[in-house]
């Protein structure tokens, strides 16, 4: 009897997918009935095939799509399951060991870490003491140095503004370069606004700064200097050693937003005279919405809270700690301690596999940044007479970049990639690869052939490079307009 009724359902069903347009669904349909034993035992399945043409599917080959001429339909391609994730400079999954620390004090141990007067109060301060040393080990600070914030945006403008706007009264002169991210970038605004005196410095073409223009810059007007360690968008990593001796040699303060950097590259603030630094939970495969400011001690380093409250964090950051945040951040610094010279290793070989994959099969695409000087699990590229959205568009079931996530709503091409000279049509032809921890070779492959494959479908639709293959130079061309 169940299973008559079964069988009428799913007669019913088949019947109303039938009716459906057929760009609804991708190739496969799987209908599962569940019996009286619920949601976890099946006990029935029909697979619907959706299509009855083997030209509605793309071509395996972009040979073999130019011979069939079938019209490339995003809508049609079915994706099972999720993308596979290559977004790591936008953000990291939660390492699982991270996530089983956390949760005894989302549970549990949920007492205020400020709270004095009882147990629950005096459990959770010990783990966030915990968390702030293992995190100033990573860097080689003092624990007292650390100060948790909710991310490194928060840092940046208590680094920026704090610093600036303390030592207002006798400094009024701030240095930046242009491939900030974008909240240090609009920090400085803001201080222009105040009216301080920002100077953006440019930097060469590989993305790195000159310091001799930077040395040039400085003032006795300077307050602090602001250079990323490593660029969020093309990997480059900064002298940043070069620059905390420059600004410790002129007296002045030296701030490096290392989100990018923390965990993956080596740092130690005291060999590299850093003064300020940011840091970010989510980067270093710890949990959102909370980061850390390094603030140095001795000399120290003065400056203004951005924000009132109850005093919290050495009066510098207001606000209860969120304890399970934190915990989790110090466990993701311990790990990536342990762990970042094997972390490398696998890093440089999957970056490598994917460059040269990619790039033997196709010619005309440009490494962005420095190729020796970068954090190789950043790959930016560039794929000439390919419109960089079309591409990340066809590549649906791959989780990737064109820029930072922070703007990544603006339809404007990279200011990174046009800070380095990039031509505005090779700009919004970049992908950024982010790879990390937990990528796999099988998906450094997958991404690699999908990318190949439909570059070359791309650029067979593109009048510019029917020209290119001809021989002719589209700069020496005169186009005139109607």
């Amino acid at each position: 009897m169940e299973k008559q009724k079964v069988g009428h359902l799913l007669k019913k069903m088949l019947q109303f997918l039938g009716k459906l347009p057929k760009h609804v669904f991708g190739s496969n349909i799987v209908i599962t009935v569940y019996g009286k034993s619920g949601i976890g035992s099946p006990s029935y399945a029909v697979l619907c095939n959706r299509f009855y043409s083997a030209e509605a599917k793309p071509a395996s080959t972009s040979e073999e799509f130019r011979k069939k001429q079938v019209r490339f339909n995003i809508k049609a391609e079915h994706v099972d399951g999720r993308p596979l994730y290559l977004d790591a400079q936008a953000t990291t999954p939660l390492d699982p060991r991270v996530l089983d620390k956390m949760m005894p004090y989302m549970t549990n141990y949920y007492g205020n870490p400020h709270s004095r007067t009882h147990a629950y109060g005096w459990e959770s301060e010990k783990a966030v003491e915990i968390a702030r040393e293992q995190v100033a080990r990573l860097i080689g600070a003092e624990p007292k140095e650390i100060i948790f914030t909710s991310g490194a945006t928060e840092c940046n403008n208590i680094a920026v503004k704090g610093v600036a706007r303390f030592y207002a009264s006798k400094k009024k002169h701030v240095i930046t370069t242009q491939t900030e991210h974008k909240c240090v970038l609009d920090s400085c605004r803001a201080l222009e606004n105040e009216g301080f005196k920002v100077t953006y410095l440019p930097v060469k073409s590989n993305g790195i700064i000159d310091m001799k223009l930077l040395e040039d810059s400085i003032t006795p007007e300077t307050s602090l200097v602001s250079i990323m360690s490593v660029n969020n968008e093309i990997g480059v990593k900064q002298p940043v050693a070069d620059i905390g001796t420059l600004c410790r040699s002129r007296k002045v303060f030296f701030h490096t937003d290392a989100a990018q950097a923390v965990g993956k590259i080596p740092i130690d603030v005291n060999s590299m005279n850093i003064d300020l630094m940011s840091i970010s939970g989510h980067k270093v495969y710890g949990p959102k919405g909370v980061g850390a400011l390094y603030v140095r001690r001795r000399p120290r380093v003065r400056l203004e809270p951005i924000q009132s409250g109850g005093g919290q964090e050495r009066g510098l950051r207001s606000g209860t700690v969120p304890a399970p945040l934190v915990v989790g951040f110090g466990v993701a610094c311990d790990l990536a301690l342990k762990e970042m010279d094997y972390d490398k290793k696998w890093i440089d070989f999957l970056s490598k596999r994917l460059y040269d994959r990619i790039t033997q099969a196709l010619s005309h695409v440009i490494r962005n940044g420095d190729p020796e000087q970068t954090y190789s699990g950043c790959l930016n590229l560039s794929f000439a007479y390919v419109e960089g959205e079309s591409l990340l568009m066809a590549l649906k079931d791959v989780a990737l970049s064109s820029g930072s996530a922070c703007t990544s709503a603006s339809l404007e091409p990279s200011y990174v990639l046009r800070a380095i000279g990039t031509d505005e049509d090779l700009a919004h032809s970049s992908i950024r690869f982010g790879i990390g921890r937990f990528t796999t070779i099988e998906e450094v492959d997958y991404t690699a052939d999908k990318c190949i494959k439909h570059v070359e479908r791309l650029r067979e639709m593109s009048p510019l490079w029917e020209m290119v293959q001809e021989g002719i130079d589209l700069k020496n061309i005169q186009w005139s307009q109607h």
